[in-house]
């Protein structure tokens, strides 16, 4: 079985994100754009904002428009790719760790040992996902996972995402098996023929999500509580 996993609802609190990685990105944009934004990884991104913008921009209107961006959590693969870039000097600088419930840390672990395949699939650049698992309150997680996805393979909500994940990771769809927070992108799993399981955790969700509302979707409100055939 191949286990592929959600971060943000799933195995990490949404809080995390919102409280701590959305407010340090957009804190540090500024300075970080002054300081890096001639660096060509840093350029790339900038101008493709600059793109979307409608053409040349003055790196402040970019660094503005990414900043509303982040406060609209807009799904942007340039935003994503960005804030990983800073939250990665925010993991070097030791600000901060990233939140992992202990049970999803246990579970993950436990499938490893027991030769389960696992990978992860965010909405998060590839990049920041790696630095999320190694600097995670569990300390380094990132030696249990096989492979990184993120919206470049396609959107979360996308059946064609999911089927071209089966494919990179060589396996048979319904070998996969996806753990989400978010009903629409277990839809969208189920449709290219995965399995699902809906992760439902009081501490995200103070009011469960059951009958109708989980769309059919096997749901557990702790990674424990999955059995793996």
């Amino acid at each position: 079985m191949t286990i592929l996993t959600d971060i943000e609802g799933t195995t990490s609190s949404i809080s995390f994100v919102k409280d701590v990685l959305f407010p340090y990105a957009r804190r540090e944009l500024p300075r970080f754009v002054h300081l890096r934004g001639g660096e060509p990884e840093v350029r790339r991104w900038l101008d493709e904002v600059a793109t979307d913008l409608g053409g040349a921009c003055q790196d402040d209107v970019i660094v503005e428009a990414l900043q509303g961006w982040i406060d609209q959590d807009r799904k942007h693969t340039a935003l994503k790719a960005l804030q990983g870039l800073l939250w990665a000097e925010g993991y070097r600088n030791g600000d901060y760790t990233a939140h992992v419930y202990p049970d999803a840390a246990a579970a993950l672990r436990g499938w490893h040992r027991a030769g389960h395949r696992l990978a992860v699939y965010s909405s998060g650049s590839v990049a920041a996902q790696k630095l999320f698992f190694a600097h995670s309150d569990a300390g380094d997680l990132t030696p249990l996972f096989d492979a990184y996805f993120d919206t470049e393979i396609g959107g979360k909500r996308e059946g064609t995402s999911y089927a071209r994940i089966a494919l990179a990771l060589k396996r048979p769809p319904d070998e996969l098996l996806f753990l989400s927070d978010v009903v629409a992108e277990l839809d969208a799993a189920r449709e290219a023929g995965l399995r699902t399981v809906l992760v439902d955790r009081l501490e995200d969700y103070p009011q469960p999500r059951a009958g109708e509302a989980t769309h059919g979707h096997t749901r557990i409100e702790r990674f424990d509580q999955l059995e793996l055939a």
